[in-house]
């Protein structure tokens, strides 16, 4: 018996992302065979198509996907923990290359020791269940395990359409924060407003000239009315540079912290002067900081996640769905930005 699986041969464009023939793996003693219904898509992917994420793919070939989630087709000798026909997502140490790994997750099944699947709640669709981990924990980790965020916090999401922002905002809100959202988009707000995201506010942060232009608004004059002078206690940005990193610095309140979990802005000259007299910081956010904190800390993120979705606190959008057989037009989509939460793949 053979599955569609992706390879990738070699670094480049989607053009690379090669869907091959390869024979389906029998699970092995203590080892189960998921039969995979959805595969989040994440930037992270197209960094290592292109060869700049080496630490998930390794050199080619390689598979990619760093998420995946379905129902177990079959189960080893020795497995108790879950039984054929349960559905399950993966955990997120699993798919990565090297020692410890099992290869990424663009492929009909995925064979994994029992101990590297978590039973779902019946609340996540099964297009869904390999959409959790990346927004989810990356916030979690940052706001709940590393900030501690607490009631009355004011929290401000930049690329507030994206899975990671959206799943930012839920969290926040969830823990009692305010939420302000910031988008360059006023198609966006329009699209976020009718979707019901957890904001309680959006900001537009820029305005388009009839050629299609940028230019950045003063937004700071709306976040002070909004924090009520207050300022705000933190940022959870994947942009952070420039102007616009700039302009946070100056809507921080005292204490306040800048987290950076991307590298979407271009580098650029930044004022950090109002850093000194706020007592305020800028730190780097990624999700290996609570991964490399070792496996007790972030399953304990994972139950909560799949609390949250249990009690129906926590709800993935997924704004489309790809066959795999399109993985190289959904590569393309996914560069373009446009979408708002989560594109998956539907194996």
């Amino acid at each position: 018996m053979s599955q569609k699986q992706v390879i990738v041969e070699q670094f480049g464009g989607p053009e690379n992302l090669l869907v091959q023939d390869t024979e389906i793996p029998t699970p092995g003693e203590g080892e189960v065979l998921v039969r995979l219904t959805s595969i989040g898509m994440n930037h992270a992917d197209l960094l290592a198509r292109k060869g700049f994420y080496k630490i998930a793919s390794g050199e080619p070939p390689f598979t990619p996907g760093i998420e995946g989630g379905g129902i177990i087709d079959k189960v080893g000798s020795g497995v108790t923990s879950v039984t054929e026909g349960a559905r399950v997502v993966v955990t997120p140490d699993a798919p990565r290359a090297g020692a410890g790994g099992y290869g990424g997750t663009y492929r009909q099944y995925y064979c994994v020791p029992e101990s590297k699947v978590l039973v779902a709640p019946d609340q996540v669709p099964d297009n869904m269940l390999g959409a959790l981990w990346l927004p989810y924990l990356t916030a979690w980790g940052c706001l709940i395990w590393k900030h501690g965020i607490k009631e009355g916090d004011i929290i401000a999401i930049p690329a507030a359409s994206s899975s990671v922002a959206l799943a930012a905002a839920q969290i926040a809100k969830k823990h009692g924060c305010k939420t302000i959202g910031l988008t360059t988009s006023q198609d966006k707000i329009e699209k976020l407003k009718a979707l019901g995201a957890a904001y309680d506010h959006i900001v537009l942060t820029h305005e388009k000239d009839e050629n299609g232009n940028r230019t950045m608004l003063p937004w700071h004059k709306e976040m002070r009315q909004l924090t009520e002078s207050k300022g705000v206690n933190v940022f959870f940005d994947p942009v952070a540079s420039g102007q616009y990193l700039s302009t946070e610095i100056k809507c921080l309140a005292q204490f306040g912290v800048v987290y950076v979990y991307g590298l979407l802005g271009a580098p650029d000259t930044v004022d950090v002067t109002p850093l000194i007299r706020k007592f305020a910081s800028i730190t780097g956010w990624v999700l290996g900081e609570l991964m490399f904190a070792g496996e007790k800390v972030w399953r304990e993120g994972c139950q909560h996640i799949l609390d949250g979705f249990a009690d129906g606190s926590y709800k993935q959008h997924i704004d489309a769905e790809y066959k795999l057989e399109d993985v190289q037009n959904a590569h393309i989509e996914m560069h373009k930005g446009k979408h708002i939460g989560k594109l998956v793949l539907i194996p």
